[in-house]
């Protein structure tokens, strides 16, 4: 409606501006400061080499947010006007400002430079929020809160000094927008507290490991052999220690040939596709290895497996296939309760101390976290009640405590039960998913045999003595516990606690 017609009437004060308001006038400060935001988050973003899905958030929906906050506080102080010189005409100008006025032009004097001040901090929070927003600790312990676990085993793991938005999200266009719609997605279910615990894995969304994985790290840069040391030490009352040492057949070719070794899973030359059964990518029942070159193929399936997988169901070998913790690894209650011995923080005088370790972490009783620590004390002095023994057990405690805060996340359902690491075989099935002589062709031949030799070779495995001298041509691997039976694998047995 217009507004309505109201005859002067005599000494009536000058109407002005409905515009000319401090509601208004700080609406515009607050919408010109997100502007300037907003154009310089743009630059930012035009000018960044590696995109943050995070900058994208800053520059399109806060920096848009604050802008119509303020072009809402310009026309609401407007409209506010109005209204009161319709309700109030022989003062119409309640909020007006006046320039003739000497108190309104001390307070405009300041309210310039406070804008003026405002509009710059403006700018640098919105610069140093960007840079805040991609570090770590805003990915892992402010926007992700829910995956503690998952920053806890990143801050001790090889990628420590790597940015989370460096692997998960990377540079180009479509996963920055892909990272974004994600990231809210997220954000909606951690408000709401409905995401799942554990998290699930793998991540289907995830970009190929060429994408950002072989920007440090390629196939053809690793050539030759590396040298790994285990050691182990038995579930038995000396908690008697194992050792073995050998060489990993990364590549055995040499730089410039092709690959071979282990890496030959992502040579150039053959690809390597797979069904996997589950969802976590552990039932392997199909295969298929294509040569790049000439275009043949070979198809290799279970026994049990008929039919042929759809086109959607098949994927192509990548480095996390192998690779699937590269920096969220959760170590087993028995591999943590291992370091602890070898590095002589948790004592090997205390008979049977690997086996109690591990039944007191993975006690089915340990709910929550903040109950851990008094019933995995509980449980070890039950253990061991000789007096001789009191002066080793504080430590101890202490000790599988720290291994368990570190390892075991009973909050999240989060532990190495629920996210396997495919890089060898011994607590998970990881080579012999598909090395099992089981997967066959049509005409019968196997994938290549799966022995110790094929891509590791035993220099020397023991204890003590046994250790002091080394095979170059490799040994046969000797169990610690007895002949192997031929038809199981290691994780048949093993599953990194007390064994099955």
């Amino acid at each position: 409606m217009p507004d309505p017609v109201i005859p002067p009437f005599p000494g009536a004060p000058k109407r002005h501006s409905h515009f000319n308001n401090w509601i208004s006038a700080i609406g515009a400060v607050l919408a010109v400061a997100a502007l300037f935001s907003f154009a310089l988050l743009v630059w930012v973003d035009f000018t960044q080499g590696e995109k943050n899905p995070y900058l994208g958030i800053l520059t399109y929906i806060v920096a848009p947010a604050f802008l119509i906050m303020g072009l809402a506080a310009v026309f609401g102080g407007a409209i506010a006007q109005r209204r009161w010189m319709v309700k109030h005409a022989q003062v119409p100008d309640k909020w007006r400002l006046d320039f003739s006025d000497d108190r309104h032009r001390r307070w405009l004097v300041v309210f310039g430079i406070g804008a003026a001040v405002f509009i710059m901090l403006s700018a640098f929070g919105s610069y140093k929020t960007y840079h805040y927003s991609e570090s770590v600790q805003f990915c892992g312990q402010v926007c992700h809160a829910a995956m503690n676990p998952e920053f806890v085993t990143y801050q001790r793991g090889a990628h420590a000094r790597v940015d989370c938005v460096g692997c998960h999200v990377g540079s180009g266009a479509q996963y920055f927008v892909k990272a974004k719609l994600n990231g809210t997605h997220q954000l909606i279910a951690f408000t709401l507290d409905n995401y799942k615990r554990p998290i699930e894995t793998p991540i289907k969304n995830l970009r190929p490991a060429q994408d950002t994985c072989e920007k440090c790290h390629w196939p053809q840069k690793f050539a030759g052999n590396v040298e790994i040391n285990f050691e182990h030490f038995l579930s038995d009352k000396k908690n008697t220690a194992f050792e073995a040492r050998l060489l990993l057949h990364v590549n055995k070719s040499v730089p410039g040939s092709p690959i071979g070794g282990i890496h030959w899973h992502v040579s150039p030359n053959d690809r390597v596709e797979y069904f996997a059964a589950d969802e976590k990518r552990q039932d392997i029942p199909w295969m298929r290895v294509t040569n790049t070159k000439d275009g043949t193929s070979k198809v290799f399936r279970t026994a049990a497996f008929k039919g042929e997988p759809s086109a959607d169901q098949i994927r192509v070998m990548d480095c996390m296939d192998c690779h699937n913790r590269p920096a969220h690894t959760f170590p087993t209650a028995n591999e943590a309760i291992e370091k602890s011995l070898s590095a002589g923080t948790l004592s090997t005088k205390l008979a049977n101390i690997k086996r109690v370790a591990v039944q007191a972490m993975t006690q089915k009783e340990i709910t929550t976290a903040a109950e851990a620590p008094q019933k995995i004390a509980d449980f070890v002095k039950a253990k061991y009640t000789d007096a001789a023994l009191a002066a080793e057990l504080p430590g101890a405690i202490a000790e599988i405590q720290r291994v368990f805060s570190q390892t075991i996340f009973p909050d999240r359902k989060a532990d190495w039960r629920i996210y396997p690491n495919n890089i060898g075989h011994k607590d998970w099935p990881g080579c012999f998913r598909c090395h099992d002589d089981k997967h066959k062709t049509t005409a019968g031949l196997a994938v290549r045999s799966s022995d110790c030799t094929s891509c590791h070779t035993i220099l020397t495995q023991g204890k003590g003595s046994e250790l002091e001298s080394l095979s170059a041509k490799g040994l046969t691997f000797k169990h610690p516990g007895g002949e192997l039976d031929p038809d199981l694998t290691c994780a048949d047995c093993h599953n990194g606690g007390i064994q099955k």
